[in-house]
């Protein structure tokens, strides 16, 4: 099995993610936004929730950046990945439909450690994630809202990395039901609880089956605005993985995996400044610590710590 495209996948991200993400759903608040409702999936759920001033941006609901990110230790797989990328994200809510994906140009510098191939050297040319929302309240006209659940949605996150042949490819949809938060405070907060289906999977012995599922976790607090129009806001997700078969014939395979993912966002109208710390626990799925072998000698497998991001990205 080659480890290279598993050790970029996200999960997943702003976004993750990020990301910026990454991961994964990550958006910026302006100093001038004017949010009417607010949602963690997207940072901003109501299409109104745009700067006040008028064309800033190129649509008065569908938000766009493009970011240049650099990564370290980015433990997706059991061998940790460096990388510099390229970015593409955006997120919005129109009607029922709530936005939130990013697409990335893996290596496009051809900056990146031994485990890092992308576009240039016969790795993935694309990495993916679309986590659409559908608002049910919407669709039933009325709200379903219970207790401290604000709003329900169904629920779905689609991943996919364009690997240079099927061994080096996966496609994973997440699909389920999610909902808002109503914390009572700042804290931004929902929740989305998915089964899986994974089709291709980097060779793994679950293609093309249901295979787990994901407990996924969205929060976002205002921290600050300052008087130069930036504002300092964190935002973080978490995705819990558990169920999966993969470890019943490889010990090296775990059924349970966890991400937890931390940005800083320092953001103006348009630039923007991201600062991630991402804790990995069983990365991929990967047993840490578990002795492996893709063809270039033995290792053991870093599935668990701490990597990072850095981006500067434009809004528009």
């Amino acid at each position: 099995m080659h480890c290279t495209s598993q050790c970029r996948a996200r999960p997943g991200v702003l976004a993750v993610a990020l990301l910026l993400t990454a991961v994964t759903g990550l958006l910026s608040t302006t100093a001038q936004a004017q949010t009417t409702e607010a949602s963690a999936q997207g940072e901003a759920l109501s299409p109104e929730a745009t700067p006040s001033k008028k064309g800033a941006y190129l649509s008065d609901w569908y938000n766009q950046d493009l970011t240049l990110i650099g990564s370290k230790d980015i433990s997706f797989g059991p061998q940790p990945v460096d990388d510099i990328y390229l970015e593409y994200e955006y997120f919005g809510r129109k009607g029922p439909f709530e936005l939130y994906g990013y697409v990335d140009i893996p290596k496009i510098f051809s900056i990146g450690n031994s485990h890092d191939k992308g576009a240039w050297d016969h790795g993935s040319p694309v990495f993916m994630e679309h986590e659409p929302r559908i608002s049910i309240d919407y669709l039933a006209g009325r709200s379903l809202a219970v207790g401290p659940f604000k709003e329900w949605y169904v629920a779905f996150d689609w991943i996919y990395d364009h690997g240079s042949n099927s061994a080096n490819r996966a496609n994973t949809l997440y699909s389920g039901l999610g909902t808002d938060i109503d914390t009572h405070s700042r804290v931004n907060l929902s929740a989305n609880f998915y089964g899986r289906y994974q089709w291709e999977n980097y060779g793994a012995r679950n293609e093309y089956s249901w295979d787990g599922y994901r407990v996924q976790l969205k929060y976002i607090v205002p921290i600050s605005q300052f008087g130069n129009g930036a504002s300092l806001t964190y935002i973080g997700f978490t995705n819990f993985d558990f169920g999966s078969d993969l470890h019943k014939d490889n010990p090296a395979r775990t059924a349970n995996a966890t991400v937890a993912t931390n940005v800083l966002l320092y953001s103006f109208t348009h630039l923007r400044f991201t600062l991630v710390g991402r804790y990995f626990h069983n990365g991929g799925n990967w047993q840490d610590g578990s002795e492996l072998n893709f063809g270039d000698g033995n290792f053991r497998a870093r599935s668990d710590g701490w990597g990072y991001y850095a981006g500067v990205g434009y809004q528009f």
